[in-house]
Order: structure tokens, then sequence, then C-alpha cells
């Protein structure tokens, strides 16, 4: 079978990759054609656009980028209609999928979304998009399927996908480092977006710049940026003790005793590690009135809103403070070990166990079988 993915972010890129892989067991003549980034290379080809050049975020910031976009559309529906696949499968990324979604069936193509977008928290008049236009609906967060059915659309839950990628690290990797074991080390997730960064990493590490200066803290460089977009900031802390590391965030958060995360997959990836952490959210100040009027969920972070209850402190636009995040940070640092496992233990009664990508992609094989 011939299969046209379709990702615009770094999560997707991940999840993606794992789906590939999970395909190429389920049906041994799968070709794939793809928008994604390094990993899902590496099982096979290259993507037709990179990830890094789809990742636009907030209401503004894709006004600014809209010609890109559109001439992403292009590029898209040329390949889709050159390759001719079997199924077309959409990971996320609503607001170009959505409408990859209604041109695919507009050219009688199959669409399959998985991970489905977040209708949930806003503009939920696009639940009447997936229903005409989604053939499979695959989701990965507990309280989706029920959400869905509300509005006669059927959804597939197969569990979080995220569970079998750090259940592999933890497999596989011991911390092997110079660091002296009694050194504090902090983990500042800043996002995978530049937009995201360019926003979050100055509150982080003037947030960092007000905690004690033998703590050590760790960025994870995304693979998809150069160093200068950290340097640029890195550069006014020069008495900070940071590294900037391509090793991973699961590398870094295995070290660490507590975190800074912007809100996204990251949020959930720290809980699954076991982390203790802050989740902040800030944006410039139109995209946050806009979505402050249309987002009516209790909770930002997957994390919480998983366990439907605050597991995890969010800090958010005017409350993302260094004053307010350093006096909160330190205190994450004296939790007992019971209460950071608490943090794990509370979401995997919830997520479904091992197996999702590989669950997810049986689901599509016997789809098209059918």
């Amino acid at each position: 079978m011939k299969y046209f993915i379709i990702t615009g972010e770094a999560s997707g890129d991940l999840h993606g990759a794992n789906l590939m892989k999970a395909l190429t067991q389920s049906d041994s003549d799968c070709h794939f054609v793809y928008c994604g980034g390094d990993r899902m290379a590496s099982h096979g080809g290259q993507p037709i656009i990179h990830y890094k050049k789809m990742a636009f975020m907030g209401f503004v910031e894709v006004v600014k980028h809209l010609p890109e976009i559109l001439s992403n559309f292009k590029i898209v529906k040329k390949a889709i209609q050159e390759f001719k696949p079997d199924l077309v499968i959409l990971i996320d990324y609503p607001g170009f999928n959505l409408r990859m979604a209604k041109w695919c069936k507009e050219q009688g193509l199959k669409v399959c979304y998985y991970i489905a977008p977040q209708v949930w928290a806003w503009n939920k008049k696009r639940v009447f998009d997936i229903k005409k236009y989604v053939d499979l609906l695959v989701a990965i967060l507990p309280f989706e399927p029920e959400f869905f059915d509300r509005y006669g659309v059927k959804a597939q839950y197969v569990g979080h996908p995220l569970l079998d990628e750090i259940s592999v690290f933890k497999t596989k990797n011991q911390i092997e480092e110079n660091i002296p074991k009694d050194t504090v080390q902090i983990a500042l997730l800043p996002g995978s977006r530049r937009q995201e960064i360019d926003r979050l990493l100055p509150i982080y590490l003037a947030t960092a710049a007000l905690l004690p200066t033998a703590y050590h803290y760790w960025i994870p460089k995304a693979s998809a940026l150069e160093e200068d977009v950290y340097w640029r900031f890195l550069k006014n802390y020069p008495n900070l003790n940071v590294t900037l590391s391509e090793e991973g965030t699961y590398p870094i958060l295995q070290r660490c005793k507590a975190a800074l995360v912007t809100s996204g997959t990251a949020t959930l990836e720290t809980a699954l590690m076991g982390v203790p952490q802050i989740v902040c959210y800030k944006t410039s100040n139109l995209s946050y009135q806009i979505a402050k009027r249309i987002i009516t969920l209790k909770y930002i972070s997957l994390v919480n809103l998983i366990a439907d209850q605050p597991l995890v402190e969010e800090q958010i636009q005017d409350q993302c403070t260094p004053e307010i995040l350093a006096p909160k940070l330190k205190g994450l640092l004296s939790l007992s070990n019971s209460e950071r496992n608490s943090f794990y233990d509370q979401l995997m009664d919830k997520m479904g166990g091992l197996g999702a990508s590989q669950r997810a992609a049986d689901l599509m094989v016997d789809f098209l079988k059918k």
C-alpha cells in the first residue's frame, strides 16, 4: 500500500516515525511519501517539505507567513497527485491538515487522521469538517472518543505513543556524566519552534539568574534550528551554568530534578519521565486575547487535561515571569521521591498502555483491506 503522511511539527515527526515503523510491520509492501522531519527520514526517503518550514504557531504568526503556507499547500497537492496514495494520513497540525482533508476527499482519496486535532480545546466547529472529510479518526487521549461521539463522530482510541518511546528509552539508557551527583540539575524546555524560543527562553534564563549560581541548567537543542537561535539569549547570561545539548530531551530529563516546560507535548514527556515541572506559555498579546475568548479549557497542559486535575502548575502570559517562576521552581526541588513518582503513576492509570503506534497501524491496514 502507498501512504502519504503529513505533519508540520517536531512532535508529529516523532509520532510519524513510529507509525512508519509500525506500518512496515503490518504491511510488508508499504511505500511512503511525507512531509515531516529527520526522524521520519530515518525510515526512508526525504520529506517533500521539512516541518521546520511548516511550524508556524499563533494567529499573528500564521498571517505573517501566509504566502509560505499557501506555497506549501501547492507543493503537497502536486505530490499527492503524482504519488496516488491508497491512504492519506494526517498527523495533528489541524490548521493545515483539515484543509488538506477536504481537498483529498474532493479528489476521491481515503483520509485517516492520526492524533486527532484538539478541537475539544477550541474551534469545535472543526468537528463537522472531520465528520465530512475524514474516513478514519485515530485518537491518542483517553477523553477524546467520548467528546467526538457527542457529535456523531467515531474515534478509535489507541493510547498515547509517547509511552512506547519513553519505555524504550528507559530500558536502554543509563545516565553517564561527569557532573557531581550533588549538583542540582534543571531542564529548560522552551519548545521546538523559533517563535516559542524567542518568547520563552529569555524568561527561563532570567528565572535561572534569580536562583543559586551552583545550579546546572540543560536546554535541548531542536534539530531543525541553528545554535544561534539559542545563543542570542544565552550570551546575555555568561555567569549561568547552562549546557545547550544535542543529545535529546529524554537524556536531559533523566538527570534533572525539575523543569520549566513550554506547553505542548514536552509537558507530557516530562511527567512520564517523573520530573516535576512548571508549565509555561506566553504569546503575543493579540494572539493571547483572541485565544482567551475562544478556548474554554480548565488547563493548558496535556498532563492536567489527561489527569483532569492540576497535577502540575501552569503559568500563562502575565503570570509567566521570572519573579513568579523562580521561587516556584526552587520549591519543586524539595519534593520527595514518592511525590515525584506520583506524576508518572497518576498518568499511567489513564493512558492506555504500550503499543499505541502498532495499534494505529493495524487499524489503518485493516481499514484499507475492508
